[in-house]
């Protein structure tokens, strides 16, 4: 399922939900990321227009918009969501229908290896300074610090999954 239907114009000014954000470029990257906080501390991820992670304060990710993919924790798997849409040919209306897979112990895992791979690469990138702020808000503040600590600790520790989400199967 797409994170959104189209792609974000100016996602640094649409993401006011993270109170603390930064808009940076890598030198390998052709789309700038947006990473940031929640009121709460929970941390996102947008690595372009996708792929997209979000963490609890904890550092355990919630949920993740991949490939036109929503994944949602489970806790101990992730839930693949799909959005599949058809249109009933008498009415013309449009039905949505959300489909549900929970992945497979081997579907975790090369979700996780090929996720882990990427917040590496960016932490590595973090940590050499290899990076260009364009924008950040508030400014005078050393995000990008914290946000290098908080994805050392995500790979550090295998991308650990949150609890599931209260009234979610």
């Amino acid at each position: 399922m797409a994170h959104q239907e189209s792609d974000r114009e100016d996602l640094m000014q649409e993401a006011t939900a993270l109170v603390e954000r930064v808009e940076l470029s890598l030198p390998s990257e052709s789309e700038p990321f947006v990473l940031g906080y929640r009121r709460l501390g929970d941390l996102s991820c947008f690595l372009g227009p996708d792929p997209v992670f979000h963490f609890d304060p904890e550092m355990r990710l919630k949920r993740a918009f991949v490939q036109g993919y929503l994944f949602r924790t489970q806790e101990t798997t992730l839930a693949r969501l799909e959005r599949v849409r058809s249109v009933n040919p008498e009415t013309d209306r449009v039905k949505t229908d959300l489909l549900r897979h929970d992945l497979e112990p081997d579907e975790l895992n090369l979700f996780r290896k090929e996720t882990l791979k990427g917040l590496a690469g960016l932490a590595e990138a973090l940590k050499a300074n290899d990076f260009t702020v364009h924008r950040q808000v508030p400014s005078g503040v050393d995000l990008t610090s914290r946000i290098l600590r908080h994805l050392e600790s995500i790979v550090e520790n295998d991308l650990p999954l949150a609890p599931r989400f209260k009234g979610k199967r």
